[in-house]
């Protein structure tokens, strides 16, 4: 029987890869994006159906949904939809705290929500959320993001005792470096002069050619979320790309001070 998922967040990027992996594979594909009227290419892919969703707005959840599990089941919900926030916590606005948090997080929560009660009748689901390296570990300057990220993977797990008795089973991919343009199309900043000569120094570090190489494609992450998608297991988080395992791997080696001090050293020069 054929399957079916339905994506957050499949404009470009990840999102748009993942919907071209699983419809390649014979799934059912529900690809949301807010400007499905800018996407062509997608729709014109068999399998591949395309609809509204800003998941900031509970309205368009609630229809979105509903015209969803119209065409039939869904098995799978992938919350993809996100971005970034660097720079200065202390220069961010209120806006752009709302802003973050409302989309990373209450999206991914709110989304959520609106399956759930047709995959708890079912007995059956899975809910992947992408999280990052940055829901497993910490870098400067990107505070107000590990906190949704953080947010989302303890979320997850938790979410995961709570589900398990309807047959639901709960997934996160935390990819590190994605080869796409999510710095220049999903990255925001908060700038503030006392920290100026520090974050220059952090963003040198991220964008080194030689750092940004260790990174992995959209569609290599997308395999990852494909993997999560047929893993039968208990098992939770899904770490995705060399660079993103070597960090966790590192991390959970040498403890939490020796990382941050490494950490440090690294993006500060400290």
């Amino acid at each position: 029987m054929t399957k079916t998922i339905f994506i957050t967040g499949s404009s470009t990027g990840l999102g748009r890869a993942t919907a071209l992996l699983f419809a390649s594979k014979g799934w059912k594909v529900i690809a949301t994006m807010r400007n499905p009227a800018k996407e062509a290419e997608l729709g014109a892919v068999a399998g591949i159906t395309v609809l509204p969703l800003d998941v900031t707005d509970k309205a368009q959840i609630a229809d979105t949904a509903k015209k969803a599990l119209a065409l039939g089941p869904i098995d799978v919900l992938f919350n993809n939809a996100g971005y970034g926030l660097a720079g200065a916590f202390e220069g961010a606005s209120d806006e752009q705290l709302v802003d973050e948090i409302d989309t990373n997080l209450l999206g991914v929560m709110r989304v959520t929500q609106a399956f759930l009660p047709a995959m708890r009748e079912r007995g059956s689901g899975m809910i992947i959320t992408t999280t990052s390296i940055g829901g497993l570990v910490t870098f400067p300057f990107n505070s107000v993001y590990h906190a949704t990220k953080w947010g989302l993977e303890g979320w997850s797990e938790s979410l995961a005792f709570e589900l398990a008795p309807f047959g639901i089973r709960v997934k996160t991919v935390a990819p590190g470096g994605i080869a796409t343009d999510f710095a220049s199309r999903s990255l925001k900043l908060s700038m503030h002069p006392a920290y100026a000569d520090a974050i220059a120094k952090v963003m040198s570090v991220f964008s080194n050619p030689e750092r940004r190489s260790s990174g992995s494609s959209a569609e290599q992450v997308a395999e990852v979320v494909y993997q999560a998608a047929n893993d039968e297991t208990d098992h939770v988080t899904f770490v995705a790309g060399e660079d993103a395992k070597a960090y966790y791997a590192q991390r959970l080696a040498v403890g939490i001070d020796a990382f941050r001090a490494g950490v440090r050293s690294l993006f500060l020069g400290a």
